[in-house]
């Protein structure tokens, strides 16, 4: 195991006049497992960044503790084991990418012989051979992002953790940074990654942590998550007798072609009992289809029940 966390919460106190206390990430706790893309998902504001933060030593934590190859947060001997890029990665935009990355190398403790062929190693790997010579102010937002990646790269850690990574990339700049994280595994890093992004996370995701309001509400495979709720469910049957489509009829028709029906139900109790009764009446099943909800159903679902829940979610105090 690569992290876990236990109970992991941080609060802040804001405000000048009227002060109050701001429960920003509350009792988080998770793992993430050698050689796995774990997705850290949640709206803008869930805490995602502030619990990175905590991971890589940048503030404390007000209570929860916190592991990183089994050694407490911050060690100095992990953190020489992990690549970060942080959400918002400042630059000297006058210096070119390859002066950049050849500073953060030396900063990283790349030795001074294999300096320079590392430097050009990660550029090839990000895509930016071409322009490792251009300033950093004359590369676009996904050129920049791409060299985040290699400068969290440098130090050829085991773990990257990547804070938000796709945000605000055109299309194909995401494509490219799906490209290099999926790189990252087949070569045996484990990456953990925060986003709002869904698709990227069906993409990418090995496993996935939802958090909303601070609260880390549901972790596991996508598959797993997705398959306890059907939306809908689609019976197609050939119904040749008035008592075989009567018993089609509480569903929503939205096919017919002679006596074959398709009809769609919101319920599954509904759909297994109206499939028997068409068998009872004489009439033959065709296909029944159950859909089942997609990420972005999954996700709204649960925020709109954590915002249900009265406790939860980010209080002051």
């Amino acid at each position: 195991m690569i992290l876990r966390t236990e109970g992991l919460t941080k609060t802040f106190d804001v405000g000048i006049v009227r002060r109050r206390r701001v429960h920003a990430v509350e009792d988080v706790t998770l793992s993430v497992n050698e050689g796995e893309i774990f997705g850290f998902v949640g709206p803008n504001g869930a805490g995602k960044t502030t619990t990175i933060k905590m991971l890589m030593g940048l503030i404390h934590p007000t209570r929860g503790r916190a592991f990183i190859f089994d050694a407490p947060i911050p060690s100095r001997d992990s953190k020489r084991r992990i690549g970060y890029l942080p959400e918002n990665p400042a630059w000297y935009d006058f210096l070119t990418g390859r002066e950049a990355l050849s500073f953060f190398a030396r900063l990283s403790g790349v030795p001074a012989a294999s300096r320079d062929g590392r430097v050009t190693e990660l550029l090839e790997l990000v895509g930016l051979g071409e322009a490792a010579d251009r300033q950093i102010r004359k590369y676009s937002k996904g050129m920049q992002q791409r060299l985040g990646i290699a400068q969290a790269l440098v130090g050829d850690p085991v773990f990257v953790v990547l804070d938000e990574p796709m945000s605000g990339l055109d299309p194909i700049g995401r494509k490219e940074v799906r490209d290099l994280i999926l790189e990252l595994k087949r070569r045996g890093k484990t990456v953990f990654f925060s986003t709002h992004i869904l698709p990227d996370v069906e993409t990418l995701c090995d496993r996935v942590g939802v958090v909303f309001e601070g609260r880390l509400r549901d972790v596991g495979r996508i598959g797993d998550l997705l398959s306890g709720h059907v939306k809908a469910v689609e019976v197609t049957a050939e119904a040749p007798g008035t008592a075989a489509r009567e018993a089609l009829a509480v569903g929503t028709r939205i096919a017919e072609e002679g006596d074959r029906l398709t009809v769609t139900y919101q319920d599954v109790a509904a759909a297994d009992a109206a499939v028997r009764a068409v068998v009872a009446a004489g009439g033959r099943l065709v296909s029944l289809t159950r859909h089942r909800e997609t990420l972005e159903d999954f996700f709204v679902r649960r925020l709109e029940e954590a915002r249900g829940e009265a406790p939860a979610g980010r209080r002051d105090s």
